[in-house]
């Protein structure tokens, strides 16, 4: 198990939960352009982010926020005995809901839960297997999602990467605990959604600020911190490429040389920083 990492913002707690964290996903699949050779003219990403051989180093984690005595899940990683194409994703028998516990977020206990976007890693906990069926795992929360997104995904076929809609949405839905929201929603005084559209179509990053101190989580408009250099590097998981790149662009002006502490939804342990200038590009300082 991996040590907790634990930040304040104000008086908002935020405790990343890890759920797979290596260099297992290829940047073949994940951003095409990160080749090994690609990456070494961006230093700055050893050790953290790329390893000696130039491969890719993501992560699949949670965000457990408290605000305002409410405590929120952002995201829920992949899940337990979900049927999954991708190996490392099939049918796994994790300790996530122990970790959550031992953070303070028993799953009886958490009140929201708020994904980023409507992806199998996303969405994964939204449910577990109870004798044969699929049940909300957080029996008392709201799960907060994209209007655009659950519409979107609604209609959408089963997907290659397995029957995540039924799996892991459908049944908040018919248990009455999903909401579909539009992307300015607050979910306290200190934490609201922010519209960042394009990798997929009502995709959101989640806004945190408390007591002049500020935080933003990115969801998939960035995969990996080498796009803070590379912003045009895109993924092929992408809805709408063009779309995608523009709200990189937008978030990176946005938050870059600002003192808002920037959580990447996939990025390795640290996993947040703040962008900054790097000569005609940007980078994370750690």
């Amino acid at each position: 198990s991996t040590v907790m990492q634990r930040w304040r913002a104000g008086d908002v707690t935020i405790t990343r939960i890890i759920e797979t964290e290596d260099a297992s996903m290829s940047a073949a699949i994940m951003l095409p352009d990160a080749t090994p050779a690609n990456l070494a003219a961006i230093g700055w990403l050893k050790p953290h982010f790329v390893t000696d051989a130039g491969q890719l180093i993501s992560s699949v984690h949670s965000l457990l926020v408290e605000s305002c005595g409410q405590r929120i899940v952002i995201d829920t990683c992949l899940g337990n005995d979900k049927t999954r194409i991708v190996p490392q994703w099939n049918r796994r028998q994790g300790r996530f809901l122990d970790e959550i516990a031992a953070a303070g977020f028993a799953r009886e206990r958490v009140d929201f839960v708020v994904c980023t976007h409507l992806h199998p890693d996303h969405v994964g906990w939204n449910t577990m297997l109870v004798d044969g069926r699929w049940l909300p795992t957080f029996p008392s929360a709201r799960y907060i999602f994209s209007a655009q997104d659950w519409a979107w995904l609604d209609q959408a076929p089963v997907s290659a990467l397995g029957d995540y809609a039924g799996d892991s949405v459908r049944p908040v839905f018919d248990s009455g605990q999903g909401e579909c929201v539009a992307p300015d929603f607050r979910i306290t005084d200190e934490v609201w959604l922010e519209s960042t559209p394009g990798h997929s179509p009502g995709h959101v990053s989640i806004r945190i600020a408390s007591r002049g101190e500020q935080a933003v989580v990115t969801g998939d408009l960035m995969h990996h911190p080498c796009q803070l250099a590379r912003p045009h590097w895109s993924s092929p998981f992408d809805f709408d490429k063009p779309m995608a790149l523009r709200t990189r662009l937008d978030f990176i002006s946005r938050y870059g040389d600002t003192p808002v502490l920037v959580f990447g939804s996939h990025f390795a342990t640290p996993s947040a920083g703040r962008i900054v200038r790097d000569g005609d590009a940007w980078r994370l300082a750690l």
